[in-house]
């Protein structure tokens, strides 16, 4: 099987053309994605056909469970596709189907290779059967439909969390502490695995810098903790409007690099950020 090996910002995937494959692919997944015995990566992403749109991705974590939505990796599936003439971007961009509805990414390039993208990454959904996440409304703070600042303490850490679905469910929390210091390892699979989230959560942590820069780590539901996150990056500047830390435009700052993340407070969020190819080969299947 042949495979291609991608990043955006560090977030790494494996990309596979699908469109005339059938295979396993949870397992698939864990195995290619293995960082010792595998290729190594956050997950392995598909290029399907599509009824509804250009084409259709899916995408899947290390550990094989299937993602909702992932923004580095649409970034690097809409270069993959275009580059190797799957599909013909319009104008307006590549429409592409995803378990979170269809998206527009416009390509960005550079003496014609595709370098990065800009993502339509649709409204964040801030009802809290919509992440979907279980509180107790006579402690949860709110800011229109949102909660914001929501108290949950794990191992004798405070945190304060602000809830946001892109399509796949974020838990934000605004800290004190450096983020390079906190222990993320350690608190991160346990907010992921928390019983108040009922489909697991991504976690984001967040350091303010200025009105319109924060660094962040994340740590994502089904790969652990990885350099980069789109939608995670585009949950921190939607958390960061609501709690009003920002004015809708923010630069996060990641593990792997920067993202620009839009919001203006009503509608959809745009993403930009780079995509790189790494390299090529072919997976010997069973």
């Amino acid at each position: 099987m042949k495979f291609t090996k991608m990043e955006g910002c560090g977030n790494d995937y494996i990309y596979v053309d699908a469109r005339a494959t059938e295979a396993d692919w949870p397992a698939l997944s864990r195995a290619m994605s293995d960082r010792h015995f595998g290729i190594g990566s956050d997950g392995l992403i598909l290029v399907m056909e599509s009824q509804r749109a250009d084409l259709k991705m899916r995408m899947f974590n290390a550990d094989g469970s299937e993602g909702e939505m992932c923004g580095n990796g649409i970034r690097c599936f809409t270069k993959f596709a275009l580059e190797r003439d799957m599909a013909a971007a319009s104008d307006n961009g590549l429409r592409v189907e995803t378990m979170s509805g269809v998206r527009t990414v416009v390509p960005i390039r550079q003496e014609g290779v595709i370098t990065g993208a800009r993502v339509s990454m649709g409204a964040p959904r801030l009802l809290p059967h919509e992440t979907p996440v279980t509180v107790d409304l006579a402690q949860a703070q709110r800011v229109g439909d949102a909660v914001v600042d929501y108290p949950l303490t794990i191992d004798g850490v405070d945190l304060r969390l602000t809830f946001v679905s892109m399509g796949n469910p974020h838990a934000v929390a605004f800290i004190q502490q450096p983020v390079s210091r906190f222990p993320l390892r350690e608190i991160g699979p346990k907010v992921e695995n928390h019983p108040m989230f009922p489909n697991r959560v991504n976690f984001e942590i967040v350091n303010p810098v200025e009105r319109g820069r924060v660094d962040a780590r994340v740590w994502e539901r089904g790969s652990g903790e990885t350099m980069a996150c789109g939608s995670g990056a585009c949950a921190i500047t939607v958390a960061a409007r609501l709690k009003g830390l920002s004015d809708g435009a923010l630069e996060v700052r990641l593990p792997g690099g920067a993202l620009a993340v839009e919001w203006d407070g009503i509608g959809e969020v745009f993403l930009q950020g780079p995509a790189t190819e790494v390299f090529t080969g072919h997976w010997k299947t069973p």
